[in-house]
C-alpha cells in the first residue's frame, strides 16, 4: 500500500503540495483532472484553495476527492521540477 496523505496545501496553477504519512513531501499537478466534469468545480480558485487531507487523500467541499493511490503515484518529489520528468513518463 502506498503512503497516505497527512497534509495538503493548494499552490498556484492547480498544483498541490502534499506531505505523506511516511514523511515524503511531493507536488501534484491537478490540472489534467479539470477536463472531467466531476472536477469542473475545481476550476474556481477559491474552491481549489479549500483542499484538505481527509481519510488519507485530498478532498474538497462538495464530495470531490482523488484516489489516494493515484495521488501518490501521480505526484513528484518536492525536489523534482516538473520540467525534469522525461516525456515518456508524462504520457503514462
Amino acid at each position: 500500500m502506498n503512503p497516505r496523505v497527512k497534509s495538503v496545501t493548494a499552490l498556484p496553477l492547480h498544483r498541490l503540495s502534499i506531505v505523506f504519512t511516511d514523511g515524503q513531501r511531493r507536488h501534484m499537478d491537478v490540472s489534467p483532472y479539470l477536463a472531467y466534469p466531476v472536477f469542473h468545480a475545481l476550476r474556481d480558485p477559491d474552491l481549489f484553495r479549500r483542499v484538505t487531507a481527509d481519510h488519507g487523500t485530498v478532498a474538497w467541499p462538495g464530495g470531490i476527492d482523488l484516489d489516494p493511490d493515484s495521488v501518490f503515484l501521480e505526484s513528484l518529489p518536492e525536489s523534482m521540477d516538473p520540467g525534469d520528468v522525461p516525456l515518456a513518463l508524462e504520457r503514462c
